[in-house]
C-alpha cells in the first residue's frame, strides 16, 4: 500500500487530469470515481492521526496525573 504522501500526490494529479477538461468522459468518470476512493482513504488514515494527536496530547505525565481535556490551558495559568 502507497503511503499517505504518495496517496496525496495521487490526487493531486488526478485533479490536474480533471481541471484540464481535454479527456473524453467515461475517463473523467472512471478518474473521479478513483480520486473519491482516494479521498476518502486519506480521510479516514487522517482521522486516525487526529485520534492519536490527541491521545498523546491529553496523556498524564504520571501515572496518577489526571488527562488534560482541555485543547488549550487556561490563559489564566
Amino acid at each position: 500500500m502507497k503511503n499517505f504522501e504518495e496517496r496525496l500526490s495521487n490526487l493531486e494529479e488526478l485533479n490536474e487530469k480533471m481541471k484540464g477538461g481535454n479527456i473524453p468522459l467515461d475517463e473523467a468518470v472512471d478518474i473521479f470515481e478513483e480520486g473519491i476512493k482516494l479521498a476518502k482513504g486519506l480521510e479516514r488514515d487522517l482521522s486516525k492521526i487526529e485520534r492519536k494527536i490527541e491521545i498523546l496530547v491529553n496523556k498524564p505525565e504520571k501515572e496518577s496525573d489526571e488527562p488534560n481535556l482541555e485543547l488549550f490551558e487556561s490563559i489564566d495559568s
